[in-house]
């Protein structure tokens, strides 16, 4: 038996909640009442849109009184399980406090003429809320409008547009609404998020939510103030004007004979982005190894430095044109994302080498092979024919299933050999 039931009628109301069409009602019925201090339905004479398709969509909104979709007994059903139809009528009766059944006189060939359930119908907004306890809710979204209607209208088609995500920022909503009132003040202020002196509000909490901040300002602020070369959570300093922590490059100079330093020993140095583009280094030959321990390890060679790697991206290596001018070589691990990593490099350095990513180190280390969990599966432009054969091999599984080679499991008499090679 698959008739409609009260549970049923739950669930169809439960859909529309959560794919913000009766949210959207919520604040519709609080506009047309003028901002009023309870939900009003709009209580028309007239039928309404179906809960199921229809006008009833996330586009196109509700209307009450809203017919529900009903699953009810054939006409045979109807005379051959008449105690079972009376039995599921007095259920959807017993339950219907915030429905309403409409019948429909019909003659039944063993039963005469009878009332049978041809509709169901919820009048109200109000009903359709109690009926799946979102009445609470409700109420702490119409709360969000009028604060937002108050203290920044602008914001008001975001906040129907996304009711539930409105929602679900309740408790940060009245701190979010200081953030982007205070730079719409404050256009491209050019300091620190720490620096942001408001009260309630930490560096931490626009750092939580940079996303929706993001859609938020691009609503209120002027063109002028937003620089759309940058986007997502990593842009959000440059792209509103705020001043974002220096990008930094970590490397070794493995010429003993090159001095950045008056100490002696070994120099590892960090330096921020701008500096490392600025160096005049006499070196020849530049290595990056995404790896720790391969880039504390790295032996001694002329002429050259090695460069702490740090996955995707390379915005903090991109400004230093000067590699360009040297032999730049790669080492990264042999897997999917190894060369995707190393296909995002040649990006900024076109002429980049990758070493020790190869098929004859791979097989070598047939022992040490692990498993890659989630492999890239992109299209890689920038390999060379061999490079993109193993890539494809990898992906392919042609060893094995999502087979990987990490860098730090290559022997190191592999590095020095390939190191000894080099002209």
């Amino acid at each position: 038996m698959n008739w409609t039931t009260p549970d049923d009628i739950r669930r169809q109301l439960l859909r529309l909640w959560e794919r913000g069409v009766l949210p959207q009602a919520v604040l519709r019925s609080d506009d047309e009442a003028g901002a009023s201090a309870a939900v009003v339905a709009n209580a028309s004479d007239e039928p309404g849109a179906s809960a199921e398709g229809g006008e009833g969509t996330a586009n196109a909104g509700v209307q009450f009184p809203l017919r529900l979709t009903l699953k009810a007994p054939s006409s045979a059903e109807l005379s051959e399980r008449f105690g079972d139809v009376r039995d599921w009528l007095s259920r959807l009766s017993a339950s219907a406090q915030h429905y309403r059944l409409e019948f429909r006189r019909v003659r039944l060939r063993q039963l005469g003429e009878n009332d049978v359930l041809s509709a169901i119908w919820v009048d109200r907004l109000d009903q359709a809320l109690a009926l799946i306890g979102k009445k609470k809710d409700a109420q702490q979204l119409l709360d969000l409008s009028r604060m937002t209607r108050e203290r920044l209208p602008a914001l008001l088609p975001w906040l129907r547009r996304k009711p539930l995500a409105a929602l679900a920022l309740a408790e940060d909503w009245p701190r979010l609404l200081t953030i982007v009132n205070w730079l719409a003040e404050h256009p491209r202020p050019g300091i620190y998020l720490r620096q942001i002196d408001l009260p309630g509000v930490h560096s931490k909490l626009i750092e939580r939510h940079r996303g929706v901040l993001q859609e938020l300002l691009d609503s209120v602020l002027p063109a002028e103030a937003i620089d759309d070369r940058f986007r997502g959570s990593r842009g959000f300093c440059p792209r509103y004007g705020f001043l974002d922590k220096p990008l930094r490059v970590r490397f070794r100079v493995l010429d003993p004979q090159v001095r950045l330093l008056a100490a002696a020993g070994d120099h590892d140095i960090t330096v921020t982005q701008e500096a490392f583009a600025s160096l005049q280094l006499p070196v020849t030959r530049v290595f990056i190894t995404e790896n720790e321990v391969n880039f504390l390890a790295f032996p001694a060679l002329p002429s050259a430095l090695v460069i702490f790697g740090a996955g995707y991206g390379f915005e903090n290596l991109a400004p230093a044109t000067w590699l360009g001018q040297r032999a730049l070589y790669y080492w990264g691990d042999i897997d999917t994302h190894g060369f995707a990593i190393l296909n995002q490099l040649r990006k900024h350095f076109p002429a980049a080498l990758s070493f020790l990513m190869d098929t004859q180190t791979f097989l070598a280390h047939r022992v040490l092979w692990g498993r890659e969990e989630l492999p890239e599966n992109g299209v890689l432009q920038r390999l060379t024919p061999d490079e993109a054969r193993l890539y494809a091999q990898l992906r392919d599984n042609t060893w094995g299933e999502q087979l990987r080679l990490e860098q730090e499991r290559i022997g190191y008499d592999f590095l020095r050999e390939f190191l000894h090679a080099l002209p």
